[in-house]
């Protein structure tokens, strides 16, 4: 048995309404959020980024199991906003947390779904006892042009992983990815903010990939969507996920415990896992998720996974749940906003 031993994640506190940003720039608030399912979402602190949100994920994940830092062999951070181009995210995360320095890294970076590819490297680690634990996940600090309709939705927030073969509070039975070169997303070197093809981040990017990712799972583990308890998708607003959902055959019951999008916005590397730490700290035994993330440019990772009664032993110690970032908020206004994520 291998999968997540333990589960942290951290949001900023600072949030910004729909309101505020359309007001800046003459947009009508109530088509915006009836466009995008989304109300309000995160951002950073002036003194936050990547890797202050992974340290703060990973010390939560750490207190949660009460493991050994020096313990953990392999570290891993997807982002698409690591705070350095040449200068990895992962050593100074293990600095700060008090790991041993006989450990591997590298930083992750595949858009959106950064994180759920550091996962299955860290199965693969973890199940040949190349290591004994891996930390890993994804985090980000989501950036946009002013004005660029992808303003009402980058947001800031991350959520780790603790992978090994005992003590396991979700295994993970299963893994596949679906991927093709779609550049429906991207950021060229030097260049400030992303660029994005509009309505082909739909049909034929996110859409194309999910199903597939989600239907070649299904169709290797032999199961329906009937099987799970929880689905969670990769959450670039509000519409996308719901509409894939529902194309697969998944119910909302299903999948809006995992949707976090229209109370934090769309923390990219993070988006799917955050919606994963929701769903594990409420799951019961026996219950089963599919987990399907995506990444522009483009590709899919998707995971059947159980909950097993390791689980109840975790709640016990947890000190912070997910839904106690989502409901620890600040609003700023927009001048604010500009300020932290480094706009002005």
């Amino acid at each position: 048995m291998t999968g997540i031993i333990s589960w942290g994640c951290y949001i900023p506190r600072y949030r910004i309404k729909v309101e505020d940003i359309a007001k800046a720039h003459g947009g009508n608030p109530d088509q915006i959020k009836e466009s995008l399912m989304i109300n309000e979402k995160s951002l950073p602190a002036i003194d936050e980024d990547t890797v202050t949100i992974s340290v703060e994920a990973a010390r939560n994940a750490i207190k949660n199991f009460k493991i050994n830092p020096k313990d953990i062999g392999a570290i891993y951070i997807g982002s698409e906003s690591h705070p350095y181009a040449i200068k990895p995210t992962g050593t100074i995360v293990a600095e700060a947390i008090g790991m041993s320095n006989n450990y591997t890294t590298a930083d992750f970076e595949f858009a959106c779904k950064g994180g759920t590819a550091a996962i299955q490297v860290a199965l693969g680690l973890t199940k040949s006892n190349m290591v004994k634990y891996a930390l890993v996940g994804g985090s980000d600090t989501a950036q946009s042009s002013p004005g660029d309709a992808l303003e009402y939705t980058a947001a800031a927030g991350g959520a780790v992983f603790i992978i090994g073969n005992h003590d396991v509070v979700a295994e993970i039975n299963e893994t596949v990815s679906f991927t093709s070169d779609t550049p429906d997303f991207w950021r060229r070197q030097h260049q400030k903010y992303p660029a994005h093809g509009g309505s082909f981040t739909g049909e034929p990017a996110y859409f194309r990939h999910i199903i597939n990712a989600s239907t070649l799972l299904m169709e290797k583990v032999n199961t329906t969507p009937k099987d799970y308890d929880y689905a969670i998708f990769h959450q670039p607003n509000g519409k996308f996920p719901m509409n894939v959902a529902k194309i697969l055959g998944f119910t909302k019951e299903q999948i809006l415990p995992g949707m976090l999008v229209s109370k934090i916005g769309n923390t990219y590397s993070g988006a799917a896992l955050l919606g994963l730490c929701a769903v594990l700290d409420i799951a019961k035994p026996g219950q089963r998720i599919l987990l399907t993330s995506y990444g522009s440019g483009a590709g899919s990772d998707s995971f059947d996974i159980t909950i097993t009664d390791e689980i109840l032993k975790i709640r016990e110690s947890m000190q912070k749940k997910t839904e106690d970032y989502v409901n620890d908020k600040i609003y700023v206004d927009y001048t604010t906003y500009l300020k932290n994520t480094r706009k002005l």
